[in-house]
């Protein structure tokens, strides 16, 4: 795929998500499915986190310096260790939207990236920037549908209607 097709692609998906997470209000923030599942508000921060310390420093990291290891994170230990659940909802949903606009706004000021730089992991083997830059977007499109499908369920459990009517999940 067109590497600036994939970038032009984060973009859009800043909209998506602002689309999807603003203007949200009141028990939807920190409702889940249960004790193991995120809410939005835990989402958020998980994309905010995932922006700054992993996709956007991992591309950037294996484009300027291929032999050196990224930094290790920790994403799934962070929901706890950094509060998740007690953050500002709306300060981090525009934090996150800020640093989408600036990862897309580096991405597009680089000359001619060698997309083909590549990180041998000890375990996971080969990763490119175009391996994570790919992965990036994916990431984006699991929390879309994780969204999509948490306000689905928040809207059911809310008004206790049943949707059979609207189709089948």
């Amino acid at each position: 795929m067109d590497h600036n097709k994939i970038i032009a692609e984060l973009q859009k998906n800043g909209a998506v998500f602002r689309q999807l997470l603003e203007n949200v209000h009141g028990p939807e923030i920190k409702w889940s499915q249960g004790p193991e599942k995120w809410c939005l508000l835990e989402i958020i921060c998980h994309l905010h986190a995932e922006e700054l310390e992993d996709f956007r420093t991992r591309v950037k990291c294996v484009l300027e310096d291929p032999e050196k290891p990224p930094p290790s994170f920790d994403p799934l230990a962070w929901v706890k260790e950094r509060n998740y659940k007690e953050q500002d909802y709306n300060k981090v949903l525009e934090k996150f939207l800020r640093e989408r606009e600036n990862s897309v706004n580096w991405l597009q000021s680089l000359n001619n990236p060698n997309w083909k730089n590549t990180y041998q992991h000890p375990k996971l083997g080969p990763m490119s920037a175009e391996l994570f830059l790919t992965n990036w977007l994916a990431h984006d499109l699991l929390h879309i549908r994780q969204i999509t499908r948490l306000k689905y369920d928040f809207l059911k459990a809310a008004t206790g209607i049943n949707l059979d009517y609207a189709g089948n999940w």
